[in-house]
């Protein structure tokens, strides 16, 4: 068994308090007798006013939620998986970066959010990620953290299957999945497409949210969750601010598989024909 720790946050528009809080949960983390906690999406920074967000984003060398982070896990001694900050990249542009620091406060992989949010609402609200930030390039799967072989993904990638199954075909054990979802399709899609991403691939989805009414008016859904590879939920965090604990037994993994093997039975498909 291994114990892991998930913080979900209502991260606000002051960095230097959303990085005292992240610090507080490393401690709980730690003495919770976690190996290592999983963070929001943004847990930096959440602060849909451009013009004031843009005086608080630095690049990652001078980022002092990450700095402050990576301190408090050599501190404590413990993994984090940063969910994700924005840092200022090339070309005037933001990267929407994962980290992950381990015990002794090193990072030991990044990771950018592929797949951008770009959309029109009916309720007239309008989102378009790919005007501020810059695309990832490729999967990244972080070999001997305390929970084996880990794939990184950022919230809006839990759509996209093909990305989760090219982390499992990796021989990924875990798949975390930072995210800020919003209430409406939280409410609609959250646990469906997280349980579907971790029976799919056969192993465990760790997911850290943010949670309820923020300081510039957005709300989202909470609901962190941690789900094993036959889809059971084994955290459900509600509503709540706060460090939840999971302990997870690596050994399901195989158990499942030799169950229902579907990795192993999976099949290159043509283009549709069209009839």
């Amino acid at each position: 068994m291994t114990r892991i720790a998930v913080f979900q946050s209502n991260t606000g528009i002051d960095p230097a308090r959303n990085a005292a809080a992240l610090v507080d949960a490393i401690r709980a983390a730690a003495e919770g007798g976690a190996t290592m906690l999983f963070t929001p999406e943004m847990s930096g920074l959440l602060d849909r006013d451009s013009a004031r967000a843009a005086g608080n984003l630095r690049v990652e060398d001078e980022d002092g939620v990450l700095a402050a982070c990576a301190e408090a896990a050599e501190a404590h001694g413990i993994w984090v998986h940063l969910g994700s900050v924005a840092v200022l990249v090339d070309d005037g542009k933001v990267a929407n970066r994962g980290f992950v620091i381990d015990r002794n406060g090193g990072i030991r992989a990044r990771y950018d959010k592929i797949h951008l949010f770009d959309v029109d609402l009916p309720t007239g609200e309008s989102w378009r990620e790919s005007a501020v930030y810059q695309a990832g390039k490729g999967a990244m799967l972080v070999n001997g953290t305390p929970v084996g072989k880990l794939g990184l993904t950022i919230c809006y990638d839990l759509r996209f299957p093909a990305l989760f199954a090219r982390i499992a075909e990796a021989d990924a054990d875990v798949i975390a999945v930072p995210a800020a979802f919003t209430v409406p399709t939280g409410r609609a899609h959250w646990h469906v497409l997280l349980r579907a991403r971790a029976i799919e691939a056969g192993l465990f989805v760790v997911a850290a949210a943010q949670c309820g009414q923020h300081e510039d008016g957005r709300q989202t859904f909470g609901h962190s969750l941690v789900v094993d590879p036959w889809g059971d939920v084994l955290l459900d965090m509600g509503n709540d601010v706060g460090v939840g604990f999971a302990d997870i037994d690596l050994a399901r993994i195989s158990e499942v598989r030799s169950r229902i093997p579907a990795l192993t039975h999976r099949r290159p498909i043509p283009e549709a024909e069209s009839a």
